[in-house]
């Protein structure tokens, strides 16, 4: 009996059972695989933070063990990011200008619209959430993994995500002590904290890459629980400071409802956007691809720790709109590559560089 060959899609493609469809593109993925455990855990954060919130010497402990855990992410971001992939995305300024374009100043100004335009039923704290999620950087894994799926240039979505990351650690801070005022931390001892919690560890983590990235690389899935689970750790302490002010009462299934076509009508007119642009700067497919997944994303991994930083204690109803983003933004994003994926017929996109091996799949963002 002849064995069965399983069919494997060069690099930089999803690999999918059974093959690719006739055609040349993959089989539609569902909608429901871009749900995740790990929302479900996210979640379960939030519940057990309402049901058993941290508080008194304890909640002094879990302020520390956060310091830490957002401290340990920072380190592990600037010890997996390879300047040599960077450098070598730097051809792609076009792609990279809009990207930027698009998540700091396109997504900036849609978050001061929304506070000036939609009073009721969102509260203050949530319109202040909404304006923090704009100013968040774009994802890495997550779009990379969505535009590979969808045939996009691979390669060009890693840089852009990557651009994107760095020019958060100093755009965001900025942006959100000009726009949201008083709420931040950001005095002269604000910026220390942030350069120490999040400046430095990336700094020592970009020297150490030399003697350290290697081993992270290979070991990437055994340090995946490290860094979903220092996310959570922020998660619930952030939201156990919100129980104990009292701030779940201000929230009406009302404001949930708002926020939640609040954030579709963001993620519509990111994507329309950022396609729209895409066309102007005569991008071809793949880049384009790759500019509309990359400029309509925002990094839940980044945005977390940053607003704990930022707003301390009432930093947990502040990244309530960017976890219900996250997975909006993984729904939509799943159906576009599939459609965009099918829509190709003969060659396919550029395959991955060095690096990206193993990033094609549609997943949520993890570090």
């Amino acid at each position: 009996m002849n064995a069965v060959r399983r069919h494997r899609p060069p690099p930089g493609q999803p690999d999918q059972p059974g093959g690719p469809a006739p055609g040349g593109a993959d089989p539609p993925r569902p909608w429901w695989r871009a749900l995740d455990p790990y929302v479900a855990a996210l979640a379960g954060a939030v519940l057990l933070a309402a049901l058993l919130p941290v508080g008194g010497r304890a909640a002094r402990g879990a302020d520390l063990a956060c310091d830490l855990a957002v401290g340990l992410l920072f380190f592990l971001y600037g010890a997996r990011l390879s300047a040599r992939e960077t450098l070598a995305g730097l051809r792609h300024l076009r792609l990279h200008g809009l990207v930027l374009v698009c998540t700091f100043v396109v997504f900036p100004l849609f978050g001061v619209a929304t506070a000036v335009l939609t009073p009721f039923p969102l509260t203050e704290q949530v319109r202040a959430g909404v304006l923090f999620l704009c100013l968040v950087p774009s994802t890495v894994q997550s779009s990379v993994a969505l535009t590979g799926a969808a045939r996009g240039n691979v390669p060009a979505a890693i840089c852009a995500g990557t651009y994107s990351s760095l020019a958060g650690l100093v755009l965001t801070p900025l942006l959100a002590a000009w726009l949201l005022g008083t709420r931040t931390a950001l005095s002269a001892d604000g910026l220390v904290r942030i350069c120490a919690q999040l400046l430095a560890p990336f700094v020592a983590g970009q020297l150490l890459r030399p003697w350290i990235g290697g081993f992270l690389s290979r070991h990437r899935r055994v340090l995946t629980p490290v860094d979903r689970g220092s996310i959570l750790l922020v998660v619930y302490t952030a939201f156990s400071g919100a129980v104990e002010q009292g701030v779940w009462q201000t929230v009406t299934p009302a404001a949930l409802l708002g926020l939640a076509a609040v954030l579709l009508a963001l993620l519509g007119a990111s994507l329309a956007l950022a396609r729209l642009g895409a066309r102007l700067l005569g991008l071809d497919r793949p880049s384009g691809i790759a500019a509309v997944l990359c400029g309509s994303q925002k990094s839940l991994a980044s945005g977390l720790p940053m607003a704990t930083v930022l707003f301390g204690p009432q930093a947990g109803l502040l990244v309530l709109p960017l976890m219900m983003y996250h997975q909006v933004q993984l729904v939509a994003g799943t159906l576009l590559a599939g459609r965009w994926a099918r829509a190709v017929s003969g060659p396919t996109a550029p395959a991955a560089g060095e690096g990206a091996t193993g990033t094609a799949r549609a997943s949520p963002e993890a570090a």
